[in-house]
């Protein structure tokens, strides 16, 4: 079973469009937020903090009346954040990146949502918290439904959407033919069996 990731640009309904900004927002709130206590613990104590410990603390920024705000968008982008924060902690103790660095409001927007935060069904795309399925541009079709799905906004406002997909491959078919080529100067190249392919010449 292999996987591909799939992107295709969307155009989002004002309603859409609002919801995801609203989740944009959220979702780097929480990153910041965590990182910025996880940062203060390591430098000022030598604590270093585990993804259940962030995870813990997430929740506890739910049930603040200053910031329990966060319980207007679907929970799963804000703990995929997290799981983010946690790999790219992973990658930084390895010695294979820098630093996790803070999200910024103007650069790139994306969250990651599982399974249980969209809904695929008859080719449309249904996102959490949104009754409308997401208004797609597909330039192909979907060879299974995918299990994560990444939706972003560049810094041009373009929406987009990778979804993540599973997939047999097939093996191409043995053929016994074979076919000889030979390059040239008026053509690009000749085939054993004369047929002569023109040089574009671009």
């Amino acid at each position: 079973m292999k996987e591909i990731a799939i992107k295709q640009r969307f155009y989002p309904t004002n309603e859409q469009a609002e919801l995801l900004a609203k989740t944009f927002g959220c979702t780097r709130f929480v990153y910041n937020a965590i990182l910025r206590w996880r940062t203060d613990a390591y430098y000022k104590y030598g604590e270093s903090i585990s993804y259940n410990q962030a995870s813990a603390r997430l929740t506890e920024l739910k049930k603040n009346p200053e910031t329990e705000w966060l319980k207007e968008v679907s929970s799963v982008p804000l703990q995929q954040a997290l799981r983010h924060q946690q790999t790219a902690f992973k990658n930084f103790w390895d010695n294979r990146a820098r630093y996790p660095q803070f999200k910024k409001k103007h650069a790139k927007q994306s969250i990651t949502l599982a399974s249980s935060a969209f809904k695929y069904r008859d080719g449309q795309l249904f996102i959490a918290k949104s009754k409308e399925p997401l208004n797609i541009r597909w330039s192909r079709e979907l060879p299974s439904t995918p299990t994560t799905v990444t939706v972003s906004k560049d810094k041009a406002g373009r929406y987009f959407v990778s979804m993540l997909c599973r997939f047999e491959s097939k093996p191409m078919p043995v053929t016994a033919k074979t076919v000889g080529i030979d390059l040239g100067l008026n053509n690009l190249f000749i085939t054993d069996s004369g047929e002569k392919v023109d040089n574009p010449a671009y």
